[in-house]
């Protein structure tokens, strides 16, 4: 599996197909808010920098890629990991599991596996909404996955939250594969639309998402992505410096 370092994560820049899907792995994605909120999170930054996969999702991370390493890698997305990964376990006739989000988007998310996936088996949990769980509220929510004991663990509860739980209970979790997606869920369950293919195709799917969601999605573009470039625009200064005789 290869990867690159991108302002000091190691980014997965290979292609699904070399997946091991066999062994069990934490997957995570990295974009520009991402990681500006980690530099403030020490304990989100870990869960990342701990990912056996981070994935590049966020056209700033392949730009990035670009500038200070001068590598191309191909920007993979939740939506993008969420169906191979599907795909997979539908081949396999293997077992999904989705904790996260409310018990209607998950029971949608269920209703369309039947569908779309046929010889997929499919169980899920709805957390409370809460900021911090009790302790016995995430013991209920460990039995529940590890008595199904799928082949993959999604996980949707928004970052950082889902990284970082996904970091503290990864030991105890009996999965193969924990895949942490976020809004994936949304996007599947149909409750959300993903702005179109051709938006997406131009590379501009941040801003169909920042039109549609502008409340939620503001603070992204426009304090997370200036302070992203801003340390891009270090490192590459850094790096140049060091090469000055």
């Amino acid at each position: 599996m290869q990867t690159i370092n991108v302002l000091g994560y190691n980014v997965f820049s290979d292609n699904l197909n070399h997946l091991d899907i066999d062994k069990k792995h934490v997957i995570s994605t990295i974009n520009p808010h991402s990681y500006v909120v980690a530099e403030k999170d020490r304990l989100f930054k870990e869960a990342l920098m701990s990912s056996d996969v981070l994935l590049p999702d966020g056209i700033g991370i392949i730009y990035a890629s670009k500038i200070l390493v001068k590598r191309k890698i191909k920007r993979i997305t939740g939506a993008d990991i969420h169906h191979f990964l599907l795909k997979q376990m539908n081949s396999k006739s293997g077992k999904v599991f989705y904790m996260g989000s409310s018990e209607r988007i998950l029971r949608l998310i269920s209703h369309r596996l039947k569908s779309d996936y046929t010889h997929i088996s499919c169980s899920y949990y709805a957390p409370p909404f809460t900021s911090e769980l009790s302790e016995e509220e995430n013991n209920m929510i460990l039995a529940s996955i590890n008595s199904f004991q799928p082949d993959v663990l999604f996980v949707g509860m928004t970052a950082p939250k889902q990284e970082k739980w996904v970091y503290k209970n990864k030991n105890q979790i009996e999965a193969g594969i924990i895949c942490s997606i976020g809004a994936v869920f949304d996007f599947y369950a149909g409750t959300i639309k993903r702005p179109p293919n051709w938006m997406i195709s131009l590379k501009l799917e941040w801003l169909g998402r920042l039109l549609k969601e502008p409340k939620r999605m503001w603070k992204r573009n426009f304090i997370s992505t200036p302070l992203f470039i801003k340390d891009i625009i270090s490192a590459k200064l850094r790096t140049r410096n060091n090469k000055t005789p």
